[in-house]
């Protein structure tokens, strides 16, 4: 049995619907949720729905009997998500799972990352839990730019605080068959793996592409933290939001994900999703 959690999720349902894509049995794949009416769709397809929440150990530990690989895909709440993960890594270990997959943050335990320090620990819990695991640590997905991206075509004008900062982005659909291929492999192994894109960018790349695709000049804007903030402010964003943003892109700029190209195409034996492509699909073209 496999189970994946969040899996309604924009991750979690790609990864549910690419097992049965590649094969595997609908009642050999647990889809755990927090509400079964959004996996309404899965359980006609005889996917088996556990109901469980991240913050429920009960729950989850009953969700997750007779499991023997389980994907953790990360959760969304910045701040809680070392208690929910803990009690994930918790439940599987109660219950005896064979293989723990972790979606984690690049670089995890030695970076500046903004988002990273409670994936670290998350990936400590994990190895003090004993379960044999392997650690997915994605780069960005091109999905995180949709928002700049149909700006940029509105007004011509793309800007951020990222300086020449590269980062190594694909596709949820990419992420997620990594997932699934290190899900369905006969021997998948237990560690770390970096996995990111087939090809850098940087914000100006972003820019240069959508003025191609559209045929109008498209000019990238690096603006200074302050003024980077000042922006997203004026355009509506509170303050958190605002800081957070700010810090992502400094963190970019850093270097913090540039990890190199990495690993999601040789585990899928395809290309990942390329920046023209993702943009072209944005735009409509």
């Amino acid at each position: 049995m496999i189970a994946v959690t969040g899996a309604t999720g924009q991750l979690g349902r790609l990864v549910v619907t690419g097992l049965l894509d590649a094969g595997v049995p609908a009642s050999g794949v647990t889809a755990v949720v927090r509400d079964p009416a959004k996996a309404a769709d899965l359980a006609d397809r005889g996917v088996v729905v556990a109901v469980a929440d991240y913050t429920d150990p009960a729950g989850l530990q009953t969700a997750l009997q007779g499991v023997d690989r389980l994907l953790l895909v990360s959760g969304s709440e910045v701040g809680q998500r070392v208690a929910q993960h803990t009690n994930v890594v918790t439940a599987a270990a109660a219950a005896g799972v064979g293989l723990l997959v972790y979606t984690s943050a690049p670089k995890a335990d030695d970076t500046t990352l903004v988002l990273a320090p409670e994936h670290q620990a998350t990936e400590e819990a994990i190895a003090a839990s004993g379960v044999p695991a392997l650690v997915l640590r994605n780069n960005w997905y091109w999905e995180n730019y949709d928002a700049q991206v149909q700006q940029a075509a509105a007004t011509g004008q793309l800007t951020g605080s990222s300086g020449s900062g590269r980062a190594w982005p694909a596709s949820r659909a990419d992420f997620a068959a990594a997932a699934v291929a290190v899900l369905t492999a006969e021997q998948p192994g237990t560690g770390v793996l970096e996995l990111g894109g087939d090809q850098a960018f940087t914000l100006a790349d972003l820019a240069a592409e959508v003025g191609r695709q559209t045929g109008t000049e498209v000019a990238y804007a690096d603006l200074t933290p302050d003024e980077h903030r000042a922006a997203l402010l004026a355009a509506g964003l509170d303050e958190g939001t605002a800081g957070f943003v700010v810090a992502l892109d400094g963190n970019i700029a850093a270097g913090e994900l540039d990890a190199g190209q990495g690993g999601i195409s040789s585990l899928t034996g395809r290309p990942t999703r390329t920046l023209a492509e993702h943009v072209a699909l944005v735009l409509g073209r």
